[in-house]
């Protein structure tokens, strides 16, 4: 079912709206087939609608251009090296790696708009489709979970932002302004408190609608919205109704959570869908629009021409060698004793000599001797007969392992050390590590190293050393500036177009 989410897109963008040329913060409409006023009237209308916003999310190379929004929250952290060829490879996420993001930076820009255009595509079902069956009354919950998920992007990386929620008139995008990061943050509350409201558990899916947003889901994300807005209680009770649903567990290892089997598995509350199936070749991979599959995953892989050569019982396949792991990250496992968890997130040229391997270990550009592993170009991920452009990857961007962690530092937060040892330790435990009896500081530093290591590659660690005012310890030898770098600068287009603000020192 992983190319319904995806193919019917076809459908529902010719019906609904297409996306216009104009980098606006909000898309506007296009004539289709159908006017507003015939469509999302039905239970397939408002599904079409719906699979619409979804497929944004899973648009990281769209439109010709590379522009994940994993891969931008990565590059800021301590975590890897943009890599490529060059200082010139794709230079948009070279720069948000060496801290030199400007307004111009084509990363920046994309993941913006498309925030936004699921935004729009949200607003328009929110807005115009009625509660009239049990099937549109889901879907509406759907989109507020959705709108809500890309706001959350949004304020989290650029602060204040434009708050729309209906169709907006083009006479008003040079007034409308940036609001106020805290109304934001309201919007985001009421419109996953009332998602929850109407949202089925993960259980009452079929196998073809794991996708789809669950009560869980937006549980989750609105533990996560409390304990970034460090409201501990509220982070604490919704975090809990999570673990209380039993809903959901542990995978044996963190390595079964990120395998084809694992996905859509106990672990995950959400992820995005990619498919393997299309068959691409170089001849018929779609560089001007949208694929099916999940290119970083090649654009992530050892750099093959360097050459890389896979360890013998290995099936880790080169890639284009981008999002290169730092040494840094590779010794906190070493330092931590994570040996289990470490050979399936990030390996050493060191290991990959030692089984058989090879690459160079000088002449590379921005390699610190390690490799990424955890979202690795593997041959059972790929299909067809060119495996570099057929990854069916899905990107699991709410798991089970880190409700656990939010719920530890929410009650750590709360004054309830005993509930936050006893979240933290489930996770510990898995990884074969020794239970935490630590209190106090110890116990928060815990927590800081288990975010840093169980969730590595996974888009938290940038913002999570922001939110706990650890930047610059961190990040500062890299170039991170207090006072600039916390947040992404809004992009040169909405700063001309828009009249919108720049952040601070952009």
């Amino acid at each position: 079912m992983k190319t319904k989410m995806i193919k019917s897109i076809i459908y529902a963008i010719a019906v609904v709206t297409c996306v216009s040329g104009c980098k606006k913060f909000l898309d506007q409409p296009v004539p289709g087939k159908l006017s507003e006023e015939e469509f999302y009237k039905t239970d397939d209308d408002a599904n079409q609608a719906v699979i619409a916003v979804y497929d944004i999310l899973q648009s990281d190379y769209w439109n010709g251009g590379w522009n994940s929004m994993l891969m931008l929250k990565i590059m800021p952290s301590d975590e890897s090296n943009a890599g490529g060829a060059n200082d010139g490879d794709q230079p948009g996420y070279q720069d948000l790696d060496k801290y030199r993001a400007t307004a111009q930076n084509d990363k920046v820009s994309m993941t913006w708009q498309k925030c936004y255009i699921g935004i729009y595509r949200a607003n328009k079902i929110i807005n115009k489709i009625l509660p009239e069956s049990d099937a549109r009354k889901r879907i509406l919950a759907e989109a507020k979970f959705l709108r809500a998920y890309n706001y959350f992007d949004l304020v989290t990386l650029w602060g204040d932002v434009p708050l729309v929620t209906d169709d907006l008139d083009p006479t008003k995008y040079a007034s409308t302004g940036r609001t106020a990061k805290a109304e934001v943050y309201k919007k985001i509350e009421s419109d996953l408190k009332e998602a929850i409201d109407a949202l089925p558990l993960k259980s009452a899916y079929s196998a073809g609608d794991k996708f789809r947003a669950s009560k869980g889901a937006a549980q989750a994300l609105l533990g996560r919205v409390y304990l970034y807005e460090k409201n501990w209680a509220e982070a604490v009770k919704y975090l809990n109704l999570v673990i209380d649903s039993k809903e959901y567990d542990l995978e044996a290892t963190t390595a079964m959570a990120f395998t084809k089997k694992g996905e859509f598995g106990k672990e995950s509350l959400f992820e995005i869908s990619y498919s393997n199936t299309s068959a691409y070749d170089y001849g018929n991979f779609p560089w001007s629009g949208t694929p099916e599959s999940n290119i970083h995953v090649q654009l992530w892989g050892p750099r093959a021409d360097a050459p890389y050569v896979k360890a013998t019982a290995d099936s880790l396949l080169g890639g284009w060698g981008m999002n290169l792991a730092k040494r840094k990250l590779f010794n906190a496992f070493v330092a931590a004793g994570d040996e289990v968890r470490r050979k399936n997130t990030i390996m050493s040229i060191e290991e990959l000599k030692a089984g058989g391997g090879s690459f160079p270990e000088t002449g590379i550009y921005d390699f610190d001797g390690c490799f990424q592993r955890k979202y690795g170009a593997y041959a059972s991920q790929s299909g067809g007969t060119v495996a570099e452009v057929n990854y069916g990857t899905n990107w699991r961007f709410i798991r089970y392992a880190d409700v656990l962690l939010m719920s530890a530092e929410a009650n750590y937060r709360a004054g309830d050390e005993a509930g936050s040892r006893r979240e933290l330790n489930k996770v510990r435990v898995r990884s074969k590590l020794g239970e935490v009896s630590a209190s106090g500081d110890a116990l928060f530093q815990a927590i800081v190293k288990e975010r840093q290591l169980e969730l590595a590659f996974e888009g938290f660690r940038y913002l999570d050393l922001v939110r706990w005012d650890l930047a610059v310890q961190e990040l500062g030898p890299l170039g991170f500036i207090k006072g600039k770098h916390e947040l992404l600068p809004i992009p040169n287009n909405e700063v001309v177009t828009g009249k919108l603000p720049q952040n601070p020192m952009y």
